[in-house]
């Protein structure tokens, strides 16, 4: 199976829900489960450095304690993501770079080497902090308003959770001081909150710009080779059908000029001869004009152009193209051709004795989608060769911004599937 897929990641809301009650309850897990983790980390860190000069085990155990580090920070970016809605591309693993030792430190190196994993560290440590500082206050909060409750017991003073006793005269400056450790704690939920969005979101910006970067170097890529192929298609095309049937009525008309005089009605049929050849050579030109844009997308639209490609196909096609209005020109072509691609390679080499095409527009990642479905019940094994009908296929997909999967199993059936986006 093949497939190739082009996506770009969403972008952060400017202004991401403060979800103060999440907040609160996230700091209080990382201000208590975070330190003991970040504690188990130190702990794991200085046993490995210890361990070094022991036959190098304490190497292993660095190399165990970045992968823990590697999927720490996977952890934090899905937390920042889920908690405020950031649209945040977690860490990947990178492919293994060979099967013994050496490769595997190999691929670890990539992983620790990328900022995104420092930083969703340090947005880690940091919420571990500000969790510690808001549990604290929580604390001394509690123990404020328990004080000033004191005139209510009847006593001249009242014994706190730290058995420390306290005039009642002081209840007032006592309620002030758990009012203001309320005000800290929700202070520190907005502090969480700028923290960590800066840090996650940046990551979140930097990585969509290189993957639109990618996208774009891909989209160039596919055009380029498309545009190649396309060429090299065109010259065969030309050069096995064309030229010589245009080189053939050249010949004969010079042969029926020679005869014009001696020999009149040898002359006439030298000439219908050529005027069949000239014919027959302008079908081809027509055919050759047809397979570089069909003219009938832009007078009647996809699903007329699409019966035109099931009516000439030599095997029979049934369409189900379910469209509203007309979409792009680019997005109607890149689906034109691939459907009438794969039917010619089914026709071609499958050895199907009928085919299936589907149309729709889905949406994906928010966006409309022209979505092509083309199944045949042939041998099978398609693949992807380089200058074939399939990698034209794939090469105008990919200048257009889609995907194609190919699915082609030894023994059938192969089924095609583009996806183009389609938005105005």
């Amino acid at each position: 199976m093949t497939s190739t897929s082009l996506s770009s990641p969403g972008a952060t809301r400017s202004r991401p829900p403060l979800r103060l009650g999440f907040t609160l309850l996230h700091l209080a897990v990382m201000g208590t489960f975070g330190v003991i983790g970040l504690g188990l980390l130190v702990t794991w860190l200085a046993v490995g450095i210890g361990l070094v000069p022991l036959l190098g085990i304490g190497l292993l155990v660095l190399a165990g304690l970045l992968g823990a580090m590697f999927v720490v920070a996977r952890f934090e970016i899905s937390r920042i993501g889920g908690l405020y809605g950031i649209d945040a591309v977690p860490l990947r693993w990178p492919a293994r770079r060979g099967p013994d030792f050496g490769g595997f430190i190999r691929t670890l190196g990539r992983a620790v080497s990328e900022s995104r994993m420092w930083a969703a560290l340090g947005s880690l440590v940091l919420s571990c902090i500000t969790g510690t500082i808001m549990l604290g206050v929580l604390q001394w909060s509690v123990h404020f308003a328990i004080l000033s409750f004191a005139p209510l017991t009847g006593t001249d003073t009242v014994s706190g959770p730290f058995n420390v006793d306290t005039p009642v005269n002081q209840a007032p400056w006592l309620m002030l001081l758990a009012i203001a450790g309320a005000g800290i704690i929700i202070a520190t939920a907005f502090l969480h909150r700028s923290i960590t969005v800066g840090i996650i979101g940046s990551l979140a910006r930097e990585t969509e710009l290189t993957e639109r970067v990618r996208s774009t170097a891909v989209q160039r890529e596919g055009a380029v080779r498309a545009a190649e192929v396309e060429r090299t298609r065109i010259e065969r095309d030309l050069h096995d059908g064309v030229q010589p049937r245009l080189v053939s009525v050249a010949m004969t008309l010079g042969l029926a000029h020679q005869q014009i005089d001696s020999n009149p009605e040898q002359a006439k049929e030298l000439v219908a001869e050529a005027h069949a050849s000239t014919k027959s050579a302008i079908t081809e030109l027509r055919q050759l004009t047809r397979g570089i844009y069909a003219s009938v997308l832009d007078d009647r639209g996809l699903d007329a152009a699409l019966s035109a490609v099931a009516g000439r196909s030599h095997i029979p096609v049934q369409l189900d193209v379910q469209l509203e209005g007309r979409y792009p020109r680019v997005a109607e072509a890149a689906v034109y051709f691939a459907i009438a691609e794969a039917l010619t390679n089914s026709a071609k080499h499958s050895r199907a004795q009928r085919c299936q095409v589907t149309v729709r527009v889905r949406e994906t990642n928010g966006q409309p989608h022209l979505w092509a479905r083309v199944e045949d019940n042939g041998v099978g094994s398609a693949h992807i060769t380089a200058g074939g009908g399939l990698d034209g296929i794939n090469n105008r997909v990919l200048a257009a911004g889609g995907t194609l999967l190919l699915q082609s199993p030894a023994g059938g059936p192969t089924t095609v599937e583009v996806s183009v986006p389609c938005a105005y």
